[in-house]
């Protein structure tokens, strides 16, 4: 074998290492052999972009169905068709690809994928739930009527001494007498409300039922003014169970109903009706708490 031939089979042995070589370089790095696509830094700022005016758009549209919603479909919708303010609204979310086609311009268009609409949904639904609980409450708004503060209770007064009744539950308090048909005092129901906005801007009636009678009471407001310091120091030993009336204080409204002296023997029903003027509707809520007096018998058994 001559030189010439020699160096022709090196060289070409050479080429052969080489490019086993450049293969296996290339199987090692990512590329378009992996499936990615080669980064465009044009192309990613055009996506960005198209991407923050579709954020923006959605937004803006959010806000939009928010202010209609509060300012021109709440005040014509009645009490008893609320679902409306949310059912609808909420419906428009298929106007957000119709909405980017013809407001964005065409260089944006392109960007937009099925995940651009998914996304764009929850963005939508996410910030009109946020409005629109921000613009039915104060200051913007007042959907809800005054409210118990915290408890109701009955308290006894003989001979100045005060004493409150059992609370049975929530809406039920008792008084079991140690002899005859009556309780032997005054009985008064107390309570306080408490509201968001105005705790005194509401028309408060209270109804005392009693088996055929029905009468409509007003609120002593001068009982208050006379014991307001004591009620706390009414609870007693054999006391326990005396509510907490008024747990904000001075920003909740005091009520004291006098039903009467010497009730008798029987279920003593006590309505509450809470009507408010509130922006927009009418506000309304009710109570009805039941004073149960039990004759003598029932505390042998």
């Amino acid at each position: 074998m001559d030189l010439k031939t020699a160096m022709a089979a090196a060289q070409a042995e050479r080429s052969k290492r080489d490019g086993a070589k450049n293969a296996e370089r290339k199987k090692r790095r990512s590329g378009a052999d992996l499936g990615i696509e080669p980064f465009d830094p044009m192309k990613y700022v055009g996506k960005e972009r198209a991407d923050t005016a579709s954020m923006w758009l959605v937004i803006v549209f959010a806000v939009v169905v928010t202010l209609l919603m509060r300012y021109v479909l709440m005040p014509s919708t009645t009490l008893d068709k609320t679902d409306v303010l949310y059912i609808l609204p909420l419906t428009m979310l298929i106007l957000i690809p119709q909405m980017h086609r013809i407001v964005m311009p065409e260089r944006f268009k392109e960007h937009y994928t099925k995940g651009t609409w998914f996304r764009a949904c929850f963005l939508y639904t996410f910030t009109f739930l946020s409005l629109s609980f921000l613009v039915v409450n104060p200051p913007f708004g007042d959907i809800v009527a005054p409210q118990l503060a915290d408890e109701w209770g009955v308290v006894i007064e003989h001979q100045g001494k005060f004493t409150f009744a059992d609370e049975v539950n929530g809406a039920e308090n008792e008084w079991t007498l140690e002899q005859g048909e009556y309780i032997v005092g005054g009985a008064w129901v107390l309570f306080g409300l408490a509201d968001n906005v105005d705790h005194t801007g509401a028309e408060v009636t209270v109804v005392h039922q009693f088996q055929n009678s029905e009468n409509v009471i007003e609120s002593d407001a001068t009982f208050w003014e006379e014991h307001g310091a004591e009620v706390d120091a009414w609870r007693t030993a054999e006391n326990k169970s005396a509510p907490v009336l008024l747990p904000h204080a001075d920003l909740d409204q005091p009520f004291a109903i006098f039903l009467g002296d010497n009730l008798a023997v029987g279920e003593h029903t006590i309505l509450v009706e809470i009507v408010e003027q509130g922006d927009p509707w009418e506000n309304t809520r009710s109570y009805t708490w039941t004073f149960s007096v039990n004759p003598p018998e029932l505390s042998a058994e």
